[in-house]
């Protein structure tokens, strides 16, 4: 097996990039993005994206790498990231994996599903029957050919929804029957799992920080500017946060900062929940908001 490779996870605004920058300076680290917005060009003040300084500091991967319309899934990060964690252990360094798109990461170390490639066709009218009949709709078909994924799937998430009627449609199989003959078993990589834990209010104050400081350097100009350039469709435009300004914006009225902001927030804290579910069975060294520059996680826990 590889040498151990540090995964910071945890929910959004929780403090991941601080931690892995921490880490980066502390363990001559390059830093491996897991996220699924980050990976994008132009989605930088919503997705939180690393500053220029920030990349100058510590090499930073899989940011910025992918036009808006380009559809990136979990195979082809899988792909990028072994690449970039194997040329970084090569030279000496530390790969220090971060990101809240934990489906990434879980995909890295255990690997994928025998599942069908992506068809753009099937996706395309999914949208299109979320958008006429409601995602709860599309949510309620899953149901009847995926009983296990209608249960794991919110009604929103869009995405998945679409991903596990996708391949039903392509296979006649449902993708947690392909999940169980898989196992996610055996590891390709040592992942040593750390986060910051907050309590709940603590964390709903953070997050509504964020959001406010998102809006200060002029998050709703950024989504207009990506709608105005024809990327109305680009899948980063339909995650949280994301899409609610957007629609906020297509909607043509008038724009409420206070009531964007608030549903921004209230859209975030939900995703959390579903982030710290995630999380819930996964061996993750929790550690205290101040002791980011204490941790060392390639010292195992003791068993």
């Amino acid at each position: 097996m590889s040498p151990p490779v540090v995964a910071v996870v945890g929910p959004t605004a929780s403090g991941k990039s601080a931690l892995a920058m921490s880490l980066c300076r502390r363990f001559d680290g390059e830093l491996v993005s897991a996220d699924s917005v980050q990976v994008y060009r132009r989605f930088d003040i919503g997705s939180a994206k690393p500053t220029a300084a920030e990349r100058a500091a510590v090499p930073h991967h899989l940011v910025d790498v992918f036009d808006p319309l380009e559809p990136v899934d979990v195979a082809r990060f899988v792909q990028l990231a072994r690449e970039r964690i194997d040329d970084i252990a090569a030279r000496g360094k530390r790969p220090i994996l971060c990101g809240g798109t934990f489906l990434w990461v879980r995909g890295l170390v255990y690997g994928l599903a025998d599942a069908p490639a992506a068809d753009e066709s099937i996706r395309a009218r999914h949208r299109s029957e979320a958008e006429q009949h409601g995602r709860p709709w599309l949510h309620a078909r899953l149901l009847e050919v995926d009983p296990a994924s209608h249960a794991r799937l919110g009604p929103n998430d869009l995405v998945r929804v679409s991903r596990a009627l996708e391949v039903y449609e392509l296979t006649g199989k449902p993708l947690s029957a392909l999940q169980a003959e898989h196992g996610f078993r055996s590891a390709a990589y040592d992942v040593r799992l750390v986060g910051i834990r907050h309590e709940r209010a603590r964390l709903a104050e953070r997050i509504e920080q964020r959001v406010a400081r998102m809006f200060e350097h002029g998050w709703l100009e950024e989504v207009r500017g990506l709608l105005r350039d024809g990327y109305a469709e680009a899948r980063a435009l339909r995650s949280v946060g994301y899409r609610q300004v957007a629609d906020a914006l297509a909607s043509g009225g008038p724009i409420d900062p206070a009531a964007l902001a608030a549903s921004v927030s209230r859209a975030t804290r939900i995703f959390v929940r579903r982030q710290l579910t995630w999380l819930r069975e996964e061996p993750v060294r929790w550690i205290e908001p101040g002791s980011i520059d204490d941790v060392d996680p390639f010292v195992p826990l003791p068993t």
